[in-house]
């Protein structure tokens, strides 16, 4: 992992500014803020463009956008935030949502993704992982995508819905 993510954890600890610099820079193409440049460059290593960069000033963003400090629950990978909040809301547009973020190109993804952050509201979402997840988007086998339809699907399966429920009934 970059440490993207635990350093802007830090800094929006120290200097609230951060988080509304990042925030704004969902306003512009990934890494067209001039004044978010502080808060992502450092984990870019001089890379000038490029997929890399435009994720990082992405995540960065969304992080920003959607932190809340009082969310219950471990982060979760996207896919299954979005997985349980149709099974919490029985609403078959998450699914159709999801499926248009699968098949986004890297000009669609910022704005989807945004579409389905802002949707999955009080989900904790993991962001290292969406990171991480993200840099891998545009292969040519799209292992990102695959991953995640996996993880939705399996999430949504009956068995899966019982093992869920069997782990918080312990949890509890």
């Amino acid at each position: 992992m970059s440490g993207l993510i635990a350093w802007l954890e830090q800094l929006n600890e120290e200097d609230s500014k951060a988080k509304a610099v990042l925030r704004r820079s969902l306003a512009f193409e990934p890494g067209q803020h001039i004044p978010a440049f502080p808060y992502v460059e450092p984990f870019l290593r001089g890379e000038a463009e490029g997929w890399r960069r435009q994720a990082h000033y992405l995540v960065a963003g969304l992080w920003a956008a959607y932190w809340c400090d009082g969310r219950v629950g471990a982060p979760l990978p996207l896919a299954k935030a979005c997985a349980l909040h149709q099974l919490g809301s029985g609403s078959a547009s998450t699914e159709r949502r999801f499926i248009n973020l699968l098949d986004a190109d890297r000009e669609q993804l910022p704005h989807r993704l945004r579409q389905m952050v802002a949707l999955l509201g009080e989900q904790s979402i993991d962001f290292d992982i969406l990171l991480n997840d993200l840099l891998h988007w545009n292969s040519e086998r799209k292992r990102t995508q695959n991953d995640w339809a996996r993880d939705f699907y399996r999430t949504l399966s009956p068995s899966s819905q019982n093992q869920t429920e069997a782990e918080t009934e312990i949890a509890a």
